[in-house]
């Protein structure tokens, strides 16, 4: 006997279909409907039919909490059992943040055949390069073969063009064997808008986001829209030993209530980390430029684990490209870069040009932990949102990159790279989509090329994201790490995070101990006994500090100083 529900507070009717079969529902009076079925269990296929949907031409639909979607977001749900999968990683403890450098990756481009089993080739070139965390983007079920995953509908079952649940399983164990925690990209914010059937079942939706329906988390029948998200959170970080989730752009969840779903979700996630007796991390994309995310609860803050912190980004990607259009504006200022470099947030509590407005709030160095912020060089939106979907080194040279590399590696902040970005890779990362509705297509393509219009970028010059080629174009060259150029970026990469290992100074996260300056032309990192300085002018500089040695880095010592020529690095220490 198998027992099966689904939730449907405002339905009259509510059936289950299994094969031919059609099976009546009994409501429960919280909206849950039920029904014990025999001869049933894993591998049977099933949906729901809603009032009399089927009479009028309507068609069954799948489970909102579906654990396996093989027939894709339109069809048939299938059983799936958690217990049935033989996990060997009883040893893995976990990893904590602080300390630890992240590897962002994308599932469906990391290798040609875009699969966890082909991923799995590459995990100990991950161990190779330091890596302690990699963040793997969106799994969740959407419409279509390729997709960014950021359009999931099914949120609790993995695409199973990448290999489905168990396959995700096996991804999980083998980088826990290799001593690599992993983290999941989750969309919580809005669905994607096809197989999004969610409001057929109830009252999940309460108005939208500038990328699709947003949930319903403080109107009327809330409390089992938000028991869906955190169940949701929960289920991959137990049924899939995941270690941590990287919470989407986390300012479009709307919610009036008392106690935020953000940290209510903190709390529920400290409870299951404590059960299972490993670190659990909760780590939030957030445009607010607001620390109290990351500060605990005691002190009034949500308690989230850490977050993205694009001004970092910003900041770093005019210094090293001197592009200053759109939300780059700001970021040219004199001054900028060692203000975020030292602060995380440029804007807090100051004008934003781009947004027209003051933006973000300052917070107490000496009180939040450089850890709590994930500085980078590149990541997916930075480098997919571009018209071509270009990466740093379309522009500037991979010397020049790596002088970024450096400072981003030697910061007090969790450092984090995109895939391929450890040996400048060629390919470019461009968004992509693959929906089967012609006008949804449609839609989707020329959307994007108005909006670079809007920039000057003619049609033919923004790459169409229906198109195979674009899939084939984002794929990782894995060959060029054969290539010398291409091998000299990597290991540099490697020795950096190295060498963030064995001097504690230079992952020290406290920002009251972390000075940033312009000395005698070079940018120059305080890091307790060792100074990390770049050049990033056009002119030779001549730095006046004493080196007792170069850890890293071409520079010339001098008795005078340190010599560095332009797009040039060193670590010494003083």
């Amino acid at each position: 006997m198998t027992h099966f529900s689904v939730w449907a507070p405002e339905r009259d009717r509510v059936r289950l279909q299994i094969g031919p079969g059609v099976h009546d529902m009994t409501r429960d009076d919280r909206g849950w409907w039920h029904a014990d079925v025999p001869g049933t269990g894993e591998g049977t296929d099933y949906a729901f039919l809603l009032d009399d949907d089927d009479d009028r031409g309507g068609r069954a639909l799948p489970d909102p909490r579906s654990a396996w979607q093989p027939a894709g977001v339109h069809g048939p749900s299938r059983r799936y059992s958690h217990d049935a999968f033989d996990w060997t990683d009883d040893a893995w403890t976990g990893r904590a943040l602080p300390g630890s450098v992240i590897y962002e990756l994308h599932v469906g481009t990391f290798t040609e055949q875009g699969t966890f089993n082909a991923a799995l080739d590459h995990l100990d070139h991950l161990v190779d390069l330091g890596i302690d965390f990699v963040e793997v983007l969106p799994v969740n079920a959407f419409d279509g073969t390729a997709g960014w995953g950021y359009d999931g509908v099914a949120w609790g079952a993995v695409h199973e063009p990448y290999g489905g649940p168990d396959a995700f399983k096996r991804f999980v164990d083998a980088c826990h064997h290799r001593g690599l925690g992993v983290l999941l990209d989750v969309v919580y914010n809005h669905l994607g808008p096809s197989g999004a059937y969610l409001d057929r079942f109830g009252p999940y939706f309460a108005g939208r986001t500038i990328w699709g329906p947003a949930l319903n988390l403080d109107g009327a029948l809330s409390d089992e829209v938000r028991r869906y998200v955190i169940d949701n959170a929960l289920g991959w970080l137990r049924d899939f030993h995941v270690d941590g989730l990287r919470l989407d752009a986390v300012h479009a969840l709307v919610d009036k209530g008392a106690t935020h779903l953000l940290e209510e979700l903190a709390t529920e996630v400290d409870a299951l980390a404590t059960g299972l007796r490993r670190p659990l991390s909760l780590i939030a994309e957030s445009d607010l430029n607001d620390a109290r995310l990351v500060t605990s609860r005691d002190a009034g803050g949500y308690g989230l684990t850490a977050q993205w912190c694009d001004d970092i980004h910003h900041a770093l990607h005019v210094a090293l490209t001197g592009e200053v259009e759109g939300y780059y504006t700001d970021f040219g200022a004199p001054g900028a870069l060692e203000k975020t470099l030292e602060s995380a947030f440029f804007h807090a509590g100051t004008w934003s040009s781009f947004r027209r407005r003051t933006h973000g709030r300052p917070f107490d160095r000496t009180r939040v932990s450089g850890h709590r912020f994930l500085a980078y060089l590149q990541n997916h939106d930075q480098i997919g949102n571009r018209a071509q979907g270009d990466r740093l080194t379309a522009t500037i040279s991979p010397a020049r990159q790596l002088c970024g590399a450096a400072i981003v590696l030697t910061s007090p902040y969790t450092p984090m790279l995109f895939m391929g970005e450890e040996w400048a890779a060629s390919s470019p990362w461009q968004f992509f989509a693959s929906f089967e509705d012609p006008e949804l297509a449609r839609a989707v393509r020329d959307g994007r090329r108005e909006e670079f219009a809007e920039h000057g970028w003619g049609a033919s010059e923004v790459p169409d994201p229906m198109d195979v080629s674009t899939v084939a174009r984002s794929t990782l060259p894995w060959g060029e790490l054969t290539d010398p150029a291409h091998r000299a970026v990597y290991d540099t990469y490697r020795a950096l995070i190295a060498l963030r290992r064995k001097h504690p100074e230079l992952s020290d996260p406290r920002l009251d101990r972390y000075r940033v300056a312009h000395v005698d032309g070079a940018l120059v990192l305080h890091r307790g006994s060792l100074r990390v300085l770049v050049n990033l002018g056009t002119t030779t500089a001549e730095v006046a500090v004493n080196s007792r040695e170069v850890l890293i880095g071409t520079a010339e010592v001098r008795d005078e100083g340190v010599t560095l020529a332009p797009d040039t690095f060193a670590v010494i220490r003083v």
